[in-house]
């Protein structure tokens, strides 16, 4: 399942540089991930500091 960032997000860019295929980038307000590239490893959620990104459900 494909993650998504919340509102919680920091852009401290944490998620994007763990991202084990590069499908996280910065967006207009927050860090945000292409849903069609995640695969799911929630990587980015072991490493982000305020819990942004999310299962997408």
């Amino acid at each position: 399942m494909a993650y998504k960032i919340t509102e919680n997000c920091i852009s401290c860019g944490a998620c994007a540089a763990e991202c084990p295929v590069g499908c996280i980038s910065q967006g207009d307000e927050r860090f945000v991930i292409n849903k069609d590239a995640c695969i799911g490893c929630g990587t980015c959620a072991g490493v982000c500091p305020v819990s942004a990104p999310v299962e997408d459900e």
